[in-house]
């Protein structure tokens, strides 16, 4: 699916849809199979015409870079990606991308994100980018702005899934593309007509404020729980004070002193969403219609924020985690709740690389929030209403023979590797974790059971799945497995 001829990152989402009869699975070249699902014979090869080359082969820089999504009436929804044919991934701008959809009778259409939404940026113009590591500790001064630099085409992100709503409102991402760092602060959540038309879109990165620049850039943005100076205006802030060291004058990684509270260190306004082509969040839509997005924060130690906007686009509220996570929804007693993966990652600076202004070892340096791995439920206000940590500390193999040989060396935990949870319709949330067991977690945070699967491993963020048969799929080390109640 991704573009990795062209040396391209890890992409972890690979997903086919059920629909119509048929199995519907990504191809290359911009093309899904119709497959025959009882004997896995491909029924057709569906492929729009713009995207073959003149002799009628598959163009091999055109990538199907989405998983499959089927709305309620069997039509078909993915995203292809257009690159050039020569360079990395990033070394030239991308051509163009679309969103593609699929009837049941195989008809295709097709809307460009190339010029879809007004608001973005254009190929070349200039987006506001990031401090220098020469400027470190961030922000270099209180006013300081960074450099500008070109954004490149605006197109749609990687493994975002099409999200539909009820009323058949289509729900993607996208982001520019030139920079890496600096064009994934440029995207947007856009909501697309069943007529392929835009509807609207919200930046991820969130508004400038009103009034001249620098002060419109400098108030712009979303979150304001980066830079720590310790008044109330910081109070959601994971970072050590701004300026502060340990007994020997080593920074524990807080902003530079004297920097204003709240603000993302690496851009010195308020914080906001971004969007990598390395994550798998993909838009849920919830049952009152809000629009929750996992999106990238570096300035938290690297966990990201749950972003929630309204049916309209407005943007509500977030919550300080939201990184490679796609959410799960618990509807009960006539609302719902927000189930998330919930990781505080240990071994990564706060805001930055360079372990001399962002020490790595986050237990050391900033007690107050340490190295701990949780799942979260949250009400549709984005609260917390119980978390289950995951505090084992064993790696363990099955081995050939069924037994299993294990050894402690995850003292503060693992974090759960699930892209998404299941939660069933007694509120009973299934969720796999690197430590190689899928879990069963209570209603109230209170573990009902787990069974351990083949390996503790880094792995593929997976999602784990309820079967119309009661039963939990989910993967591990390379193994499908399927559990019974």
């Amino acid at each position: 699916m991704a573009a990795s001829s062209q040396k391209d990152f890890w992409e972890p989402v690979y997903h086919a849809v059920l629909a119509n009869g048929f199995l519907y699975d990504p191809g290359a070249g911009g093309s899904i199979f119709k497959v025959n699902k009882s004997n896995g014979t491909a029924v057709t090869r569906i492929v729009p015409a713009q995207f073959l080359n003149p002799d009628g082969s598959l163009d091999a820089h055109t990538y199907t870079v989405s998983p499959l999504t089927a709305d309620n009436a069997g039509n078909i929804y993915y995203n292809v990606l257009k690159l050039h044919d020569n360079g990395g991934f990033y070394q030239n701008d991308a051509i163009d991308s679309w969103l593609v959809k699929v009837s049941p009778t195989n008809a295709i259409s097709l809307v460009s994100y190339t010029g879809l939404n007004p608001a973005a940026p254009n190929s070349g113009d200039l987006c506001a980018g990031t401090f220098s590591t020469a400027d470190l500790p961030f922000p270099p001064s209180p006013t300081a702005v960074p450099p500008n630099v070109v954004c490149g085409l605006q197109r749609v992100a990687l493994n975002v899934a099409p999200a539909i709503a009820a009323d058949g409102t289509i729900y993607s991402v996208t982001r520019a593309h030139l920079p890496f760092v600096e064009g994934a602060r440029h995207g947007f959540l856009v909501a697309i007509k069943p007529n392929l038309t835009l509807k609207w879109a919200a930046s991820l990165r969130g508004p400038d404020a009103p009034g001249p620049f620098p002060a419109s850039y400098l108030n712009g943005g979303y979150f304001h729980d980066g830079c720590n100076d310790g008044t109330p205006a910081s109070a959601g802030s994971m970072l050590p004070l701004n300026g502060a060291t340990d007994g020997s004058g080593n920074s524990l990684g807080g902003c530079r002193s004297g920097a204003r509270a709240g603000v993302d260190p690496a851009t010195n306004r308020y914080g906001g969403g971004r969007v990598l082509d390395d994550e798998s969040s993909t838009p849920t839509v919830a049952p009152d219609g809000s629009v929750f997005f996992g999106a990238y924060s570096r300035y938290n130690y690297a966990q990201g924020h749950l972003m929630r906007f309204s049916s309209a686009g407005a943007f509500l509220n977030s919550y300080s985690f939201g990184w490679d996570a796609t959410v799960a929804i618990y509807p009960h007693s006539g609302t719902y709740s927000v189930v998330i993966k919930d990781n505080h990652y240990g071994e990564v600076g706060s805001y930055c690389n360079v372990d001399a202004f962002c020490p790595t070892d986050r237990n050391a340096t900033n007690p107050a929030f340490p190295e701990e791995y949780f799942v979260t439920q949250l009400s549709p206000n984005l609260t917390v209403e119980w978390k289950y940590k995951n505090a084992n500390t064993l790696s363990c193999t099955r081995n050939p023979d069924g037994s299993i040989t294990c050894v402690s060396d995850h003292p503060f935990g693992f974090e759960w590797c699930v892209n998404a949870a299941a939660v069933d319709a007694n509120g009973v949330v299934y969720a796999n974790s690197e430590d190689g067991n899928l879990f069963a977690i209570n209603q109230g945070g209170t573990l009902k059971k787990k069974i351990f699967q083949q390996l503790a491993l880094g792995a593929a963020y997976t999602p784990a799945s309820i079967g119309s048969d009661g039963k939990i799929y989910s993967q591990n080390a390379g193994h499908l497995f399927a559990v019974g109640n």
